[in-house]
């Protein structure tokens, strides 16, 4: 079934992976983007809306008649504000005053109670010292979406990678279970997608990864 779906961070490597394989689905996009120019993809059934997501007016006009959210928003790690906080804030408020309720969000693996399936070097050297600013905004990304009134799923992906969709991948894994803690943006494009048709992981973070 064709649905209208707008997608913020499109520009971003899984955003686009987004854009082609629900184009190919046959579904309405929407691809809300800062610089219009760093999206290539062209196609009759793609709209693309320039806006700032730290902007509501700009997020609340976009929002109208979709029916499915994605959101993809990602920063350098070294960047120190809560773009991903404020922004998913945003979104939210706009589905919720457009009366749009489904909402896909991916964040990352490797925080809060998802911690315990890092590797040693990543949980005490790299999220410390690298990694501590973008986890931090993404907690609080979580924690907004929880607190909405939205149909939400959170997709908790591991390293992401340029590889090829294979579409064979783990989720919902246990802190213990054996990942490689990497998977395909094109991976996570497509669970992120499987989630319009299935309630399964509705109100659930679920982590991903190979």
């Amino acid at each position: 079934m064709s649905r209208k779906i707008i997608i913020f961070g499109a520009t971003g490597g899984t955003g686009q992976q987004l854009i082609i394989q629900s184009l190919a689905k046959g579904h309405h996009v929407s691809a809300f983007v800062r610089s219009p120019q760093k999206l290539q993809i062209q196609n009759r059934m793609l709209s693309v809306i320039k806006g700032d997501v730290l902007n509501y007016n700009e997020v609340h006009g976009a929002m109208n008649g979709h029916k499915i959210v994605f959101s993809c928003l990602g920063m350098p790690a070294s960047d120190k504000t809560n773009l991903r906080t404020v922004g998913t804030a945003n979104i939210i408020k706009a589905m919720e005053s457009h009366k749009v309720n489904r909402f896909i969000c991916q964040t990352s693996l490797g925080y809060g109670d998802s911690k315990e399936v890092l590797p040693w070097h990543m949980k005490y050297l790299v999220v410390p010292f690298i990694l501590k600013n973008a986890f931090k905004d993404h907690e609080s990304q979580e924690q907004v979406i929880q607190n909405s009134k939205t149909e939400w799923t959170i997709i908790r992906p591991g390293n992401m990678t340029n590889g090829k969709r294979t579409g064979k991948y783990k989720y919902g894994f246990q802190p213990t279970d054996k990942i490689k803690l990497k998977i395909s943006r094109s991976d996570v494009a497509d669970f992120m997608l499987r989630q319009i048709e299935s309630k399964e992981h509705l109100y659930k973070k679920v982590g991903i990864s190979y």
